[in-house]
């Protein structure tokens, strides 16, 4: 590690392979806690390059437990994390619209590193169990249209590196590596990104990479389309900059986007918008970003139409029933 952090320190980059060596070594403990805290920060002082994060993300998925869920092809809708709203669980929420619309989609997150309330936690505090169970979780995908993936339970390193995530308090690499590490290796993501730069870097490996996404960036900062600013949108085959109002909502406060203080405020704002019971600005987010994520399973539909089908899942209340199959599977 001393080799490693003094060539990084003289601006030098790692090749995909030293990447990869890395974070198994990290994965299989050969470092101590302070030596990982150090190797993090430099990437809080420079980007991280193409070929690196390529390497971090092969290690991460050689090491990871293999999930198949090929038969349902499913849908990811993650955001790095790591932008510092804290916002309530836009992209968990967008899940669960999906899954009541009728679309598959499998989840892959972790707790909040950097905000009150990441998926895991509250999923959890509604009493889901996380689990590595297959059967379990493709029956969640057949009854619920919904399952979950804990990062730190399907890959090693996630899990060792958590406390130090933790300890920092500030947005990471892992953020970064979080939604490219799914076991799924699902076919269609919506991905939020905290920065432009960041955005670059996504479309050049999910154009790599093969996939059908949607990455979404609000250029005030937001991991997501947070309707308080335009958003930059790129896909594989258009790249836009909408406004709130080009999507059909007026323009909202950051503040109205808070996911509060505490995990019972953010549980609060969760069942809010699955009861359609939340603010206009708590429920247009979710549908604003749940349309993003129906257009990229059929590319071909109008955002409108799209955005219909989202607030539909809501009012019908099968965006709820959807939620509940699955706590009763995650037992």
């Amino acid at each position: 590690m001393k080799h490693i952090l003094t060539k990084m320190f003289d601006h030098q980059s790692l090749n995909r392979t030293e990447a990869a060596e890395i974070l198994t070594k990290i994965a299989s403990g050969e470092y101590s806690n302070e030596q990982i805290a150090s190797f993090i920060t430099v990437y809080l002082m420079r980007p991280i390059t193409m070929e690196e994060l390529l390497g971090f993300r092969q290690a991460l998925l050689e090491m990871a437990l293999k999930v198949d869920l090929s038969e349902f092809n499913p849908i990811d809708i993650v955001g790095t994390g790591g932008d510092g709203k804290n916002t309530f669980n836009i992209s968990t929420l967008s899940c669960l619209v999906l899954a009541g619309a009728g679309f598959k989609v499998a989840k892959h997150g972790n707790y909040g590193a950097t905000s009150v309330s990441g998926a895991s936690n509250v999923l959890e505090y509604f009493g889901a169990k996380f689990t590595t169970d297959i059967s379990k979780i493709k029956t969640s995908m057949d009854k619920a249209g919904f399952s979950f993936l804990h990062a730190p339970l399907f890959n090693p390193a996630m899990k060792s590196v958590a406390p130090i995530r933790k300890s920092l308090g500030v947005r990471t690499f892992f953020n970064v590596m979080g939604p490219l590490i799914s076991p799924v290796k699902p076919n269609y993501q919506v991905l939020g990104v905290y920065s432009l730069t960041m955005l670059r870097l996504y479309n050049y490996i999910c154009q790599h990479l093969g996939m059908n996404y949607t990455l979404l960036h609000s250029l005030d900062g937001y991991d997501e389309v947070s309707l308080t600013a335009d958003t930059k949108v790129i896909t594989g085959t258009r790249e836009d900059v909408l406004s709130p109002s080009a999507m059909g909502f007026p323009t909202f406060l950051q503040e109205e986007l808070s996911g509060g203080e505490t995990i019972d405020d953010a549980a609060k704002i969760f069942m809010n918008v699955l009861e359609n019971k939340a603010t206009t600005p708590q429920q247009a987010v979710v549908l604003a970003n749940s349309a993003f994520a129906i257009q990229t399973l059929q590319p071909e539909m109008p955002f409108e139409e799209a955005k219909n089908i989202a607030k539909e899942s809501i009012i019908s209340g099968e965006a709820k029933k959807a939620f509940k199959n699955f706590l009763v599977i995650y037992q």
